[in-house]
């Protein structure tokens, strides 16, 4: 039987995959945690098959989480399942140490084959994530200026062209909006921009927002 951990911060969306593998024989959710701390205890205390991971978590960056379970655990697999789009965050999970990226949008189906896959080892991603990792590994290639942020200014950087406000950011995020300000001044001068708005077209040029 294969024991999967979900992390993610909304009961709906728990509850809503020990459904979907209600339906199966050999997959069981084990254990749950709704936040990145909780994740990262579970997995660390406990064995499982699978981490079933939400990039987005009212602590600690998802991302941060893996990093750290792939440290302590490289042999434990994680498959990450995020509402943001490939196009966000796959390859950072994916250089990360993450064994597959999903979106919330993939069919159960897809789901269970994804997390068969990595349980054996594999690797899951997508034909369309396929080619931006072909992309992105192509040598010579001029690297675009997003790739220059750290994980979470990369994450403010999102939630900042979603249109989200620094205090609604500071507060998603359990950080100061002092501390949200420096990220922001810190993006801005990486990425050689003035304002949000400059940002605001970069990511939609970019296909990073809608």
């Amino acid at each position: 039987m294969m024991r999967i951990l979900v992390a993610d911060d909304h009961a709906v969306v728990r509850n809503g995959l020990k459904q979907i593998v209600s339906d199966t024989s050999d997959i069981v959710v084990s254990a749950e945690a709704s936040n990145g701390q909780e994740a990262l205890n579970k997995a660390l205390e406990d064995d499982y098959d699978v981490v079933l991971l939400d990039i987005t978590m009212p602590d600690r960056s998802g991302l941060d989480i893996l990093k750290e379970i792939k440290s302590q655990k490289p042999e434990l697999p994680v498959l990450i399942l995020s509402i943001h789009p490939e196009e966000q965050y796959a390859v950072r999970a994916l250089k990360a140490g993450a064994a597959g990226y999903l979106t919330k949008e993939s069919a159960p189906e897809e789901l269970i084959k994804a997390m068969r896959r990595v349980s054996g080892g594999g690797k899951y991603v997508t034909s369309s994530l396929a080619e931006k990792l072909a992309s992105f590994l192509k040598t010579g290639a001029e690297k675009p200026l997003h790739q220059a942020l750290s994980d979470r200014e990369y994450e403010v950087f999102c939630m900042i062209v979603s249109g989200k406000r620094v205090k609604q950011i500071a507060d998603e995020l359990s950080l100061s909006t002092k501390t949200i300000s420096t990220y922001r001044s810190r993006i801005l001068r990486k990425m050689n921009m003035s304002n949000n708005v400059e940002l605001t077209r970069y990511a939609i040029q970019n296909q990073l927002a809608s």
